[in-house]
């Protein structure tokens, strides 16, 4: 079977331009391409057409008659089984894991990004050149791709075995760093652009095969055969460091990933920070993601559409485990202890509580509605939606500890369901079973509960179980609240106002810039200007009630404050008695 293949150039660097030249020796008389309209991983229609300029084909010296059928797909108008070429550009200006990216430091590329569908053909062997770039004489190429012929810098020829291969395996250009390791057998390779001087690569890998080699054997065993049972045989990290930035995307053997530069290690630098803790737990939470969500997966990613929405109310699961497994396996690994651990705990169940739109919306209903409102929040999305990433991981955590109380774990069900499953598409139906199956009574009552109620879940009394002491201390000033906020340019300014707060009762709303403060009656204290928050507490003492001077749309306006009872957040402390080993094992 004749692979279709795609070769990619960059074509100008400073204008964020590549170049495309797709050759189709088979195609239909009327052959149909199109740009995927999202990314898989990312649940936004993105429009990546509109990026796409200069399409063009031909047949030998003819040249064939393009017609645009909508936004993101175009007719042909060839002679079927004779070789048609494509050419276009793409322009290439995000500077994060979901898109593309060329300028004269470094590229990056997904292939949903530059590589038209051949429809009819997305199941035939796809293959991927990547040409050397000129003026770069010291830039490299990287990708999870399978090479075919390729230099010593990875420039020259891929294969994928079919569409969905292909477009899965982004490719990182530029004068990165690189090094390797080895995880239960398995060959990996981590690279980083834009990391400073002071980077320390060694501990970043040694650090990151811990955390490989925990997931590999939670998912395959423990034994020496645990990496040849794994998905994958190799892997790729891709990481950009940029000033301030934050994120990842999972890929069948590889993943992309964006961090700030201070989040990295630094040589001679022994303490573990928390910005490097957290980018720990973004490795650990998309290495996760090899086994869920790229293999065991919702029913309905079983074969994508690339034209429009995939929806799913499964991504508690496939979002919301991750994240619960993401930081205990770093504790597991060893790469932090109990107090870390608790602490990263504390602070997941401390924001979803203050999150109004628990009581809105189910997490099942959040996962459904991730296309138009996780990925497109505004100033009301904590009042009107629940994160299924932070609520999901908590709902794995009550799963887990209530699994503990009757001698299993949750770990037994994500393996079961790997083998239920058989690494594919499942239903909400298959946990349930599994569930079932592991424990012989129903779990229907409790996934009804935590998945698909506005109810409270039940974390005190779970934690308190395992040991856990739970500590109320005073929360910042802004939870006090309820409004979140940047100081910015010597005044407060107001991005969200959380549903039922003070500040929406004194009718504070987004976009107000909090200018001043009048303390006392008729301001018999003080007038005072506010410069950032903090100031607040100070400048009211004793008082609880005061006007607050804000700027909206040009005019001033007296809002009146009343500060309520202080707000508390959660502190968790492990006590001895445990008898399940949880977090450590």
């Amino acid at each position: 079977m004749t692979a279709l293949r795609y070769t990619v150039e960059a074509a100008n660097l400073h204008a964020h331009l590549f170049r495309v030249t797709l050759s189709i020796a088979e195609p239909d008389a009327q052959q149909t391409v199109s740009l995927p309209t999202w990314i898989p991983g990312s649940y936004l229609v993105r429009e990546f057409s509109k990026n796409l300029q200069n399409l063009n084909a031909r047949q030998g010296r003819r040249q064939s008659t393009i017609r645009q059928l909508d936004k993101c797909s175009w007719q042909i108008d060839c002679k079927a089984d004779q070789t048609l070429t494509l050419s276009y550009e793409v322009y290439a200006f995000d500077n994060s894991v979901r898109t593309a990216w060329l300028d004269s430091r470094r590229g990056f590329f997904n292939g949903t990004s530059l590589c038209l569908r051949v429809h009819g053909q997305e199941d035939r062997p796809h293959q991927l050149q990547l040409q050397p770039v000129k003026g770069q004489t010291d830039w490299q190429a990287a990708t999870g791709l399978v090479p075919v012929k390729t230099d010593k810098k990875g420039f020259g020829l891929y294969q994928a075995s079919d569409y969905d291969a292909l477009v899965d395996c982004p490719v990182e250009l530029g004068t990165f760093w690189s090094g390797n390791f080895t995880a239960c057998g398995i060959p990996h390779r981590f690279v980083v652009a834009g990391a400073l001087p002071s980077f320390d690569g060694e501990r970043l890998l040694a650090d990151t095969q811990k955390i490989c080699e925990a997931e590999i054997r939670f998912w395959q065993g423990k034994g020496a055969q645990a990496g040849r049972k794994a998905p994958h045989k190799n892997y790729l990290f891709m990481l950009n460091a940029v000033d301030d930035g934050y994120g990842g995307l999972e890929h069948r053997n590889s993943t992309a990933l964006i961090c700030g530069r201070r989040d990295l290690p630094r040589v001679g630098e022994k303490k573990t920070g928390e910005g490097y803790t957290t980018l720990l737990g973004l490795i650990s939470h998309e290495y996760f993601h090899t086994w869920n969500v790229k293999q065991l997966r919702p029913d309905a990613f079983a074969r994508y559409d690339y034209t429009r929405e995939n929806y799913t109310p499964l991504l508690w699961f496939f979002e919301g485990f991750t994240s619960y497994y993401d930081d205990l396996l770093l504790r597991r690994a060893g790469l932090i202890d109990d107090v870390t651990y608790l602490k990263l705990l504390a602070k997941t169940i401390n924001q979803v509580s203050q999150t109004p739109g628990r009581h809105v919306q189910t997490v099942a209903q959040a996962s459904f509605d991730a296309w138009v409102k996780y990925y497109r929040q505004d100033e009301n999305t904590p009042n009107a939606t629940v994160s299924y990433y932070t609520k999901g991981a908590l709902v794995g955590l009550c799963l887990d500890l209530s699994l503990r109380a009757e001698g299993h774990s949750l770990d037994e069900v994500m393996r079961g369901l790997w083998k239920r499953c058989k690494a594919g598409p499942m239903r909400e139906q298959d946990v349930l079973d599994e569930l079932q199956a592991l424990t012989g009574r129903s779990w229907r009552k409790e996934l009804q509960a935590w998945v698909h109620s506005t109810a409270e879940l039940p974390l005190a009394r779970l934690l308190e179980a395992q040991g856990i002491r739970i500590h109320a201390e005073p929360g910042n000033f802004a939870q006090h609240l309820g409004l979140r906020h940047v100081d910015a340019n010597g005044s407060v300014q107001v991005k969200a106002v959380l549903r039922g707060s003070a500040a929406e009762q004194a009718g504070f709303a987004a976009g107000d810039e909090w200018l001043g403060l009048e303390v006392g009656a008729r301001g018999q204290q003080g007038h005072w200007r506010v410069h950032k928050l903090s100031d607040v507490p100070e400048l009211l003492g004793k008082e609880r009630k005061a006007l607050a001077l804000v700027s909206r749309d040009k005019q001033l306006l007296r809002l009146p404050l009343t500060v309520p009872q202080q707000s508390t957040v959660w502190r968790l402390e492990a006590s001895s008695g445990c008898s399940s080993g949880w977090p450590a094992i």
